[in-house]
């Protein structure tokens, strides 16, 4: 937890008459801490550790140790510098804000008050350094859902998030879920995941991915079919075998031309 120090000096001036009386003080450490939440549809995420997701509704939120209640009726001024080239300024504690761009920032907050007429203003200055992600939003496959069986494939991925980001999947035959069959974890350092693999049997084979970086996770699905080598050879010729058979039988059953007097029914010769 990080926070912000303070002093506040209370002074009484001298009662008038009374010159042996010194004015009394009393001074006492005020502390406070910011507290960052982002909100994603219906969920709201606690950012503890200084690390941001991009283009999310943010709000920071500056909260007063004050267990004596010290200031309790006092009016502060809240300067917010995002570091990103914006500043807000207000009397609430509370700021909603995004940024845009991943990236590295510094955030400095400046608060102040009077605190009483007798005593002189305080304020203090919190800076910390955030660091702007962007969150896994898809995992796109950049290829064929169909492939051959007992052949080498190479499967390609597109990730799209701030690396690095830890990737975990597995392939599961006729997409039976196996608890027992574990997941391959791989540390990605860009945004393209390259998966090497030979299917050992025909059928639907479902592909499992698993990825999260410091600031989201994000699960998908793919369903692969394998086919029998074979039939990538046999599909294609029993296609030009079926129109050239087709071709033949509306060649052969064309209506022959007759003059008006014979009119018969026709006929076909294969």
């Amino acid at each position: 937890i990080s926070w912000i120090f303070g002093a506040i000096v209370w002074t009484f001036p001298e009662v008038q008459g009374e010159k042996n009386i010194q004015p009394l003080s009393y001074s006492e450490n005020i502390a406070g801490k910011l507290v960052f939440y982002q909100m994603e549809g219906n969920a709201t995420y606690v950012r503890d550790k200084g690390e941001l997701a991009s283009d999310v509704l943010t709000e920071a939120m500056f909260q007063l140790f004050d267990p004596h209640k010290n200031l309790s009726k006092e009016k502060f001024t809240y300067t917010w510098d995002l570091g990103n080239g914006q500043v807000i300024q207000g009397t609430e504690p509370v700021i909603r804000y995004h940024y845009s761009e991943s990236g590295n920032y510094t955030l400095r907050l400046k608060v102040g008050t009077d605190v009483t007429t007798y005593a002189n203003p305080i304020g203090g200055v919190y800076s910390m350094d955030v660091k702007v992600l962007d969150a896994i939003k898809r995992i796109e496959l950049r290829g064929p859902l169909d492939y051959e069986v007992s052949q080498n494939t190479s499967l390609a991925f597109h990730v799209d998030g701030s690396p690095p980001m830890w990737v975990c999947w597995r392939f599961l035959p006729n997409c039976m879920s196996d608890t027992a069959v574990g997941c391959t974890l791989t540390t990605l350092y860009g945004d393209t995941l390259r998966l090497d693999h030979i299917f050992t049997s025909t059928g639907v084979h479902c592909l499992d991915i698993t990825a999260r970086n410091d600031i989201s996770k994000l699960q998908t699905s793919y369903s692969l079919y394998v086919l029998n080598s074979n039939l990538f050879f046999i599909l294609p010729c029993l296609a030009i075998f079926v129109a050239t058979f087709s071709f033949i039988t509306i060649i052969a059953c064309r209506p022959r031309h007759t003059s008006k007097r014979q009119v018969g029914p026709y006929n076909c010769h294969l």
